[in-house]
């Protein structure tokens, strides 16, 4: 029996988060304000009391997940993960969960991968849509057929992915994967393309604070996003994470390959329970909980 420990990606915020934490315990409130030293500006005060627009700027966002989750792991006694992985952004929670990452690097880094997916949108007005109730490799071969840039994304669940691409190529994508029998197909409210070739320019401001910044010997492995298997080695982590902002998540292939290893048991850390439901669709003998 393993204990997985996974961590939320963008779209969990919500407004008053991460407020009682603050509020209810000392060591919490130390790290909050630390984080806004860190970051130039009182996040702490979007957070608690901020509109879903405040909460909804990605170089709000991100950093405001990557806290409410590492702060809550950082608060709750006994928690000791055999194995670890985020979605998207939460990759560098659980990087810092496993001790790869500092609290303070690992704000650094989230807070400047904001900054850069939000120019890199900037550049290139693009978007991405969820595909319900097609199979993964079906998407995969009406995509191909698509003259326009758009590719998979996110693999959340079966039965359940998001694609990635210019605003053209996300609107021709969703006629023909409807017409291919996908029972919605449907336009996010996000920043950009993430997880698609249209994020190169941030990949490559990334890269740069990444191969910067100290990346320690983990206590567990990490399972990472870019092909959903277990690393230990920091020069491998550390690619991987570079490679991720242009890369697919692969999350259903991430849980099928943790209780392929070994994971009985998935605790959630952060905010909202979204991982948790998709778990519950790719293992559905999984033991689920949440820390929030």
């Amino acid at each position: 029996m393993k204990h997985a420990y996974i961590f939320p990606g963008q779209g969990a915020q919500f407004s008053g988060m991460g407020k009682n934490l603050y509020e209810g315990n000392t060591l919490a409130k130390e790290y909050f304000e630390q984080a806004n030293e860190i970051l130039g500006f009182r996040i702490t005060d979007t957070m608690f009391s901020g509109s879903d627009e405040d909460l909804k700027q990605t170089k709000v966002t991100q950093p405001a997940i990557f806290l409410h989750s590492v702060i809550l792991f950082e608060t709750t006694p006994n928690l000791k993960p055999d194995m670890v992985a985020g979605h998207s952004l939460g990759e560098f929670s659980a990087l810092v969960a496993n001790r790869v990452l500092s609290f303070e690097d690992g704000l650094r880094l989230v807070a400047k991968r904001a900054m850069a997916m939000q120019r890199a949108c900037e550049i290139n007005p693009s978007t991405m849509a969820a595909v319900l109730g097609l199979d993964d490799a079906k998407v995969e071969e009406v995509l191909q057929g698509i003259n326009d840039v758009v590719v998979a994304a996110n693999y959340n669940c079966p039965g359940q992915l998001v694609i990635s691409g210019s605003n053209s190529g996300i609107t021709k994508a969703c006629e023909a994967l409807k017409a291919a029998g996908a029972k919605r197909a449907l336009v996010l409210q996000v920043g950009g393309a993430f997880h698609s070739p249209l994020m190169e320019p941030a990949k490559e401001e990334l890269q740069a604070a990444i191969m910067n910044t100290t990346f320690n010997n983990p206590t567990c492995p990490v399972y990472q996003n870019v092909d959903a298997h277990p690393y230990i080695d920091p020069a491998m982590i550390k690619q991987n994470l570079i490679n991720q902002l242009t890369a697919p998540v692969r999350w259903t292939q991430t849980v099928q390959k943790m209780v392929e290893n070994g994971a009985t048991h998935f605790t959630e850390v952060g905010p909202g329970n979204v991982l948790q439901g998709l778990v519950k669709k790719i293992a559905k003998e999984a033991v689920t909980n949440g820390i929030n």
